[in-house]
């Protein structure tokens, strides 16, 4: 699968201006776990977390706090706790490729950008995990749909099982084999692809 096949839009964003308190109403209200910033002119400029929000953001109780902290104000705006350094993958990035980075960085949303368009979509770890809820039947239906478009329509046969595809060729051509596994791997929510003879 692709990022482009995968990823949320419109990209719900903040500003480096845009308060705390928004932001986390935005997070908690929709159910993300970050949001990408972006300034006056769309650019991305940094992302903002869960973990960033909470920044300096949950104080000891006013009874046992130093008086130096309870002196201390905390951030306001998500400019103040954004990051700056974001990883970005591209609409053509492979979702295992995605994945990847986000087990090996410890984080759950990736920016999505495309030359020219700037910030066109977010891929989070609960984008790729919807993929896997697909129901067996929705998956075979789509390959169904993409093999009629690729090779004509009642040419493959397709059974779907706990995400498992198993094709088979009316024509039994084996050229057709490998191009007809590459189109029904690209739909979401496929673990495997299988070509089998087709029965007598």
């Amino acid at each position: 699968m692709l990022v482009r096949e995968v990823m949320t839009r419109p990209v719900v964003t903040a500003g480096p201006d845009t308060p705390i308190r928004a932001a986390a109403a935005l997070l908690t209200g929709r159910g993300f776990t970050a949001l990408p910033v972006v300034d006056g002119d769309g650019e991305l400029v940094g992302i903002v977390t869960e973990a960033d929000l909470l920044r300096d953001r949950v104080r000891h109780d006013a009874r046992s706090m130093p008086a130096e902290e309870l002196a201390t104000i905390p951030p306001s705006r998500v400019g103040e706790v954004m990051t700056t350094q974001v990883l970005t993958v591209t609409p053509t990035t492979d979702v295992a490729d995605v994945v990847a980075r986000m087990r090996a960085l410890g984080i759950r949303s990736v920016p999505v950008v495309r030359a020219g368009a700037g910030l066109v979509g977010i891929v989070s770890r609960r984008d790729v995990l919807a993929t896997f809820a697909r129901t067996d039947s929705a998956i075979a239906a789509e390959v169904r749909h993409r093999l009629a478009a690729y090779a004509g329509p009642g040419r493959w046969g397709v059974a779907v099982q706990g995400g498992q595809v198993t094709l088979r060729d009316a024509l039994a051509d084996p050229a057709e084999e490998h191009p007809a596994s590459v189109v029904a791997a690209s739909v979401r929510g496929v673990l495997h692809v299988q070509v089998l003879p087709v029965e007598p």
